[in-house]
């Protein structure tokens, strides 16, 4: 990864955003990566009526991947309908598994710091727990996990 990239995941790994707990969320899941040990919970705010995430925290431990992708998500995530994350879910997910895509990196936003996770194979799940975590919570499932 680029010095500024690995910069930036270091910097959301010692100081993750969101990294807490979320009075009254209305939505939550756990996820695990049992490859890397890697556990967090996710919570979510979501507007009734209008399916926006309102607030959303995480807490938990992990590799520094696994943190830094889950501060970039409730970055990412915050004030977005449930409508659009799905978008925002296949586009990182995409960018994960296939090596020569396309991107729309305006969907992406600052998530694409974890584009160069894609050159370590055994850190792609790392960086994608947070995302399964959250289609957990959405969907009311209570478990995530990368296998």
């Amino acid at each position: 990864m680029g010095d500024l990239y690995q910069e930036i995941l270091l910097e959301h790994n010692r100081r993750p955003r969101n990294f807490r707990t979320v009075d009254g969320a209305t939505h939550q899941a756990e996820g695990f990566n049992p490859l890397c040990g890697d556990q967090i919970t996710l919570q979510l705010k979501v507007v009734a009526g209008t399916g926006v995430v309102s607030d959303v925290g995480f807490q938990g431990h992990g590799c520094a991947i696994s943190r830094a992708s889950a501060s970039l998500l409730t970055q990412a995530v915050k004030g977005v309908a449930e409508s659009e994350i799905e978008a925002l879910f296949e586009e990182f997910h995409r960018m994960m598994t296939e090596p020569d895509a396309e991107l729309n990196l305006d969907l992406l936003g600052d998530l694409e710091m974890l584009s160069g996770v894609i050159a370590y194979p055994t850190r792609i799940k790392c960086a994608i727990l947070a995302w399964h975590t959250l289609k957990a919570a959405l969907y009311g499932e209570a478990i995530a996990t990368t296998e």
